[in-house]
């Protein structure tokens, strides 16, 4: 049968690739490859924007100081084109890189280890048809001591079990396909997983700040998490950046574009499925508070003003377009950093093939002071149903602080 587009092309790359002595590449591999490269978002940390794919240079801000992806294009000089396969697979499976270079867990591998071989192989042959790209980027960037890779071998003694995914035979063929996406190559509680003093994970995905930004609990919580959202829910936010009311942004429109939107209807019902069964606590959320208290009622005329033309004085939204703020598990998470970040920044949702009209919210920063804010938020966050602790204006000045430093 004859290939045409991308499939062509790279075939033709892998013809190229045992024409200059390379082993021979299986077309399916490679394409399987592609695929577990969506699966692990590799472009969302590896392409800088406006930069070659997969070249690297996206500077990742981490509680101790800046990381910054690796060029991870075969380029055998400022790349992985040295790499053996062997190397690959120990740096994604061990965190530790070609020549014995420690890695640090910004590059998941604390999740990827539980990726199964024949997936990390295929994820190889696919990195071995991409374009090399000479492009220096000095990744390590972080203050002494944390500067010193070797403190990682510590790091990984205390934080890191190596080790395959193990099926639960007491779940379903689709539980156990969302939840080897979900814990490997889809690495989700990097950013979603709470987090240690020394940077590692907890354990559950109730959420944790990232980047100035709260990635909210998806367990099945009904108050805050994913238990009210059905799979059908779920499949379209994560194939289009919305559903259930929600939009996705931030970080997680990074996601929506780079990696969910490319997976397939199957794939994304699984994660669905094994979303909505994590077991999540009992606690139903804190009682709302009174509608005569006095941050809520200026925050109710603050709202009039400058929010209800596009999410509606009932907090219902306006489809595709404007979330609903009434029962949004993002409004109610516990911490309002993403709440603050969105009224002082601003935001745009994801572009996907099956929803290319963005919305967006624009900045307020410059109209509403932090008393404000805290009030609206408040307002927002007690009203229609939903309940949640006040914001305080001291949380929006160290957030408009810190946005203004840049960090």
């Amino acid at each position: 049968m004859k290939l045409s587009g991308i499939a062509a092309a790279v075939a033709a790359l892998a013809i190229a690739a045992t024409a200059a002595g390379a082993v021979e590449l299986p077309f399916d591999q490679i394409e399987a490859g592609r695929y577990q490269a969506a699966l692990g978002d590799c472009a969302g940390c590896h392409t800088a924007p406006g930069g070659k794919p997969f070249a690297g240079g996206v500077a990742l801000d981490t509680p101790f100081g800046t990381l910054v992806a690796p060029n991870i294009t075969p380029d055998r000089d400022t790349g992985i084109g040295a790499w053996s396969e062997a190397d690959f697979r120990r740096a994604l499976k061990q965190g530790v890189g070609h020549g014995g270079k420690r890695l640090y867990p910004a590059m998941p591998y604390t999740a990827y280890t539980k990726m199964t071989d024949s997936d990390v192989a295929a994820l190889w042959a696919y990195m071995q048809t991409l374009q090399p790209v000479s492009n220096e980027v000095r990744s390590n960037r972080l203050p002494f001591p944390f500067n010193i890779r070797l403190l990682m071998a510590g790091w990984n003694w205390i934080n890191f079990t190596p080790g395959d995914f193990k099926p639960d035979a007491k779940k379903s063929a689709e539980w156990n396909r969302g939840a080897y996406i979900v814990e490997a190559a889809g690495h989700c509680s990097v950013c979603h997983a709470p987090k240690s003093a020394l940077g590692a994970d907890k354990g559950g995905l109730t959420g944790t700040v990232l980047q100035g930004w709260f990635a909210p609990n998806i367990t099945g919580n009904l108050h805050d998490g994913v238990g009210s959202w059905s799979a059908d829910d779920i499949v379209s936010y994560l194939k289009t950046g919305v559903g259930h009311g929600s939009i996705g942004s931030g970080p997680m429109r990074e996601v929506i574009e780079n990696s969910t939107s490319k997976m397939n209807d199957a794939d994304l019902k699984a994660i669905a499925v094994y979303l909505k069964d994590l077991p999540a606590p009992a606690d139903k959320g804190p009682a709302p508070m009174a509608a005569d208290n006095p941050a809520m009622q200026a925050g109710a005329r603050i709202f009039a003003v400058n929010c209800s033309a596009c999410h509606n004085g009932d907090g219902s939204g306006q489809g595709q377009l404007f979330p609903k703020l009434a029962g949004n598990g993002v409004v109610q998470q516990n911490d309002p950093t993403t709440l603050i970040h969105v009224v002082l920044a601003g935001s745009q949702g994801a572009v996907t093939a099956a929803a290319p009209t963005t919305p967006a919210m624009p900045s307020l920063a410059f109209r509403l002071t932090d008393q404000q804010v805290a009030d609206v938020l408040t307002y927002v966050r007690n009203s229609w149903g939903n309940a949640a602790p006040a914001v305080t204006p001291d949380e929006v000045a160290k957030q408009r602080r810190a946005s203004k430093n840049g960090s």
